[in-house]
């Protein structure tokens, strides 16, 4: 059986492939990490052959194929050719970031030499830097711990399972921390006196019933949710009549802490009460 999507997970060292993987095999998928380019074509053709037992493949490929990036576009475009459906999702991460994963992990960086790892970040970097243009996402994980990277992947896992009813994510962000790049719909919220500028509201977050109160209070807040609350109304059905399985609203103000995790907090009760099927994430919530 062939016209099967099936996801390739590929990009940096450290940028948290493997935790990707381990939440999509959790979910039910048949993962493979490490496999060679070229194998995959006889790969597909052996889960061909064991009938409809496997239809939720992950790949996991990087350099440690050394051929990988040389052969990545011929291999895909013969598998294209027999009817097959890949979707390329390319982790990454800053410098800044994959330098402290390393450094608390004490792991050895793939490209590192005489333990000087920066070097080998960048190389690693620019080696693959060809493929991300071929990729369906890129997937920045700078920001995200282990528990909140598995949650999107879970989300992911939920966009490519048929389902009667759309899911929804719900998450509060940072704009300073950048936008979450698997967003279908972001609004901004920081036009809400921020609760940062109250001295016994700073330390506190959104999920505080101070916080909570102090942005609630306002019209402009409850303006938005009125109208937000109508267009996600009006908008739904028509996701849902499209077929579209998953939706991901992300809600930003400057840092994440305030009035972003009241807002999301209080949309996703509205579409609890509607009886929708809606998690919630709080993405900076614990960042400084």
């Amino acid at each position: 059986m062939k016209h099967l999507d099936f996801l390739v997970i590929t990009g940096l060292s450290g940028s948290g492939k493997s935790t990707a993987i381990d939440a999509l095999e959790d979910t039910g998928y048949f993962c493979v990490d490490n496999l060679p380019v070229s194998l995959v074509p006889k790969f597909l053709e052996l889960r061909s052959g064991i009938g409809s037992e496997v239809q939720k493949i992950v790949l996991g490929m990087d350099l440690r194929q050394r051929d990988f990036v040389e052969r990545f576009q011929e291999v895909f475009e013969e598998v294209r050719r027999e009817g097959y459906r890949p979707k390329l999702l390319f982790f990454e991460a800053s410098e800044e970031v994959l330098l402290k994963r390393y450094s608390e992990t004490r792991r050895q960086h793939p490209f590192s030499r005489e333990g000087d790892l920066l070097p080998g970040i960048r190389e690693e970097r620019g080696k693959l830097q060809g493929l991300k243009p071929f990729a369906d996402r890129i997937i920045d994980t700078s920001h995200y711990t282990v528990h909140e990277l598995k949650e999107l992947m879970i989300q992911l896992a939920y966009r490519n399972m048929p389902s009667e009813r759309m899911r929804i994510g719900m998450i509060s962000f940072g704009f300073k921390y950048g936008v979450p790049l698997e967003s279908d719909l972001i609004m901004d919220v920081r036009f809400i006196p921020n609760p940062y500028f109250i001295p016994e509201l700073k330390k506190l977050d959104g999920r505080d019933e101070q916080v909570r109160a102090f942005v609630l209070k306002w019209p402009e807040t409850l303006g938005f949710m009125d109208r937000f609350g109508g267009m996600l109304d009006y908008l739904l059905p028509f996701y849902e009549k499209e077929g579209k399985a998953y939706l991901s609203i992300a809600v930003g103000c400057t840092g994440g802490r305030h009035r972003s995790v009241t807002v999301a907090t209080e949309l996703h009760r509205m579409l609890e009460e509607e009886g929708r099927d809606v998690s919630l994430t709080h993405r900076d919530l614990e960042l400084p």
